[in-house]
């Protein structure tokens, strides 16, 4: 799938973190391509247990024009999703959100993912990890999402 039939959206990443930062993805290409990847043998659709999330940066995290890729996984078989581009000053205001929102709940969730097809859902993941990488593959852990006794 290409990355040009993804758009990204984000909320709750400003003010107040009352609310989990939501990043909405959705899809315009052949809707059976998304909907193969994202269910199992099944037909059932993934859970957020089975989904990894990850930014690998494409330069250095705090050039303001640094670009790099969000990839989403199916963490049982390591296959790719979906990936589409993101700023990298995008990525890092959303993880500060997700890890502000932390603080205020008792849930494991810092953030949501939302899929959508043409604008119609498709799945929502409640996450709380988000791996970010250097250009060379090296974990960040300081603008990672990485929850409290979790071992990398």
């Amino acid at each position: 799938m290409r990355r040009d039939y993804f758009t990204l959206d984000v909320s709750n990443v400003d003010g107040e973190a009352e609310t989990a930062p939501v990043v909405r993805i959705d899809f315009d290409g052949p809707s059976e391509q998304l909907t193969d990847r994202l269910t199992d043998d099944a037909g059932d659709l993934l859970t957020a247990e089975e989904l990894d999330v990850a930014y690998r940066l494409h330069g250095p995290v705090n050039d303001e024009d640094t670009t790099g890729v969000v990839a989403v996984t199916n963490r049982v078989t390591g296959e790719f999703i979906l990936e589409l581009n993101a700023d990298a000053r995008d990525v890092v205001r959303f993880v500060d959100a997700a890890r502000a929102y932390g603080k205020t709940t008792d849930t494991d969730t810092r953030y949501v993912v939302e899929v959508a097809v043409d604008g119609d859902p498709l799945g929502e993941y409640e996450k709380s990890t988000l791996l970010v990488y250097d250009p060379e593959g090296g974990l960040l852990r300081q603008h990672s999402l990485i929850p409290s006794g979790v071992e990398l």
